[in-house]
């Protein structure tokens, strides 16, 4: 099959063509004993990064994979046959390396599309099909969605060993000046080196290296290989609109159950159940994006599970509350540590139930408590003498005015007339359950403190952790980048 003519005439073409593939035979290596190595070149220009499937661990990448080696039997001279530069010649009539994907994940180890094959005066065979390649990725969820990977592409001679072929490689960098063919010659090589920008990952680092073998000898095929790595960091800003700020907002909720009075009853405990399901459809949606492994969990799986534990905590305090502040004298009898020291706690409407009283101001107003300088309290004046009238003297006289009026009291009026109760008074039933759910709402504010605190430490923590989870300057500083 002989090539379309040229611009440069098509009776030249027609006539190297001829002259170059009379006795070429395409099945043998161009070496010219049998113990020369034929050095190949594979140069990769990625193009754009299609997908990466954390589930399946899989990468899409598209490529041109630039492949150059010499091959002496087509060598030519352009000034013999009018300054022809290159001939183009279909890929099935040349020999060709077998350079092949090893770690593929769909069987096509080859390439799919086959590009003719440029042949340059003095036998320099480029080759530049382009491929669509599903390779493996080991997915490390560790630090996911603030994570970075390592994927890489492994290339090398399906039927020649190291004694036969040597494979040299690196990627199409721009900017980056490249030896021989290996990447198309400006300016395309600023339209081809860039590869596409991709809405979930950052390429970071592209290293290059060749990797031997030695265990394996250089007669086995998998003595050497060309292994390209590609550097890739997580864009989290969708996971973090989409599952971390719901989850974060939906979990703070769970400590407003404090805010519910002992009255509500069971509706404590169904709003911390009702955040607690929640949290479990969250973590079902991360089970269906991360690959099924158990390794390690993922750093918004550990979140989860730490605000589903700090829920759970809750609900437990919920029960403990509601059964502390619907107790009665009928069924729990209250010590007398805590018959004392509830007194202090306001009692009166209007006051805040959550500031507690010091201690020190009951025992202050008690009987056994001296007052004082310079005040006397109520009792003193009702249990000094009370000075009887001398013959003569009218009621008004300043030794009776002298007396403190004591206000009006009577049972119906609120117990601010009463003034403070004496510690060893019995309390009635109204008066105990009272102070049965003040009890519940002191209880009620120390685990909300504890609450708050633990959450917010907890969430800066797991997610300032992610954070600072950066891709390193250098990935592989042992490994000498080609």
């Amino acid at each position: 099959m002989a090539p379309g003519p040229g611009a440069s005439g098509g009776n030249e073409e027609l006539r190297l063509y001829e002259k170059l593939f009379a006795n070429y035979d395409k099945n043998t290596r161009p070496a010219r004993r049998p113990d020369d190595t034929v050095p190949v070149q594979i140069m990769l220009t990625l193009t754009n990064l299609i997908s990466l499937n954390e589930k399946e661990e899989t990468l899409t990448t598209n490529v041109w994979l630039k492949i150059e080696w010499v091959d002496y039997r087509l060598n030519y001279s352009n000034s013999e046959f009018e300054g022809i530069r290159s001939l183009r010649v279909p890929s099935d009539m040349v020999w060709l390396p077998d350079i092949v994907l090893e770690n593929n994940i769909d069987g096509q180890f080859e390439i799919a599309y086959y590009a003719n094959v440029l042949v340059y005066p003095g036998g320099a065979m480029y080759w530049l099909p382009p491929a669509i390649y599903r390779s493996t990725c080991a997915i490390e969820v560790t630090y996911f969605p603030f994570d970075w990977q390592n994927c890489s592409l492994v290339f090398q001679s399906q039927t020649y060993s190291a004694n036969e072929v040597e494979l040299q490689g690196g990627w199409c960098l721009p900017g980056s000046p490249q030896k021989g063919r290996g990447c198309p010659p400006e300016p395309a090589a600023s339209r081809t080196c860039r590869p596409a920008e991709n809405g979930e990952w950052a390429i970071r680092h592209r290293p290059a290296w060749k990797v031997l073998h030695p265990e394996l000898g250089r007669e086995a095929l998998g003595f050497q290989e060309i292994r390209f790595s590609l550097i890739i960091q997580r864009k989290p800003l969708f996971y973090v609109i989409n599952i971390i700020v719901p989850c974060v907002l939906i979990s703070s909720l769970v400590v407003l159950v404090y805010f519910l009075p002992a009255q509500a009853g069971g509706q404590k405990c169904t709003l911390s159940i009702s955040v607690l399901l929640a949290q479990t459809v969250f973590l079902f949606l991360i089970a269906q994006k991360v690959p099924e492994t158990s390794l390690s969990v993922p750093l918004i799986g550990k979140y989860l599970m730490f605000v589903m534990g700090v829920a759970t905590l809750i609900v437990m305090n919920c029960v403990i509350v509601l059964n502390v502040s619907l107790r009665t004298p009928n069924t729990h009898c209250m010590s007398e540590q805590l018959k004392h020291p509830h007194t202090s706690l306001p009692q009166h409407p209007g006051e805040n139930p959550w500031v507690l009283a010091p201690i020190a101001a009951i025992y202050s107003t008690s009987p056994h408590s001296p007052p004082r300088a310079g005040e006397r309290t109520q009792e003193s004046w009702l249990s000094a003498p009370t000075p009887l009238p001398e013959p003569g003297r009218e009621p008004s006289s300043p030794g009776f005015q002298a007396l403190p009026l004591l206000p009006p009291c009577s049972n119906p009026l609120p117990s601010k007339c009463r003034g403070p109760r004496r510690p060893d008074a019995p309390l009635s039933a109204a008066q105990e359950m009272e102070n049965w759910v003040l009890i519940g709402k002191v209880i009620d504010k120390l685990c909300f403190c504890a609450a708050i605190l633990l959450f917010t430490i907890g969430t800066l923590s797991i997610f300032l952790t992610g954070h600072f989870n950066q891709v390193p300057d250098d990935p592989f500083p042992l490994q000498p980048d080609l």
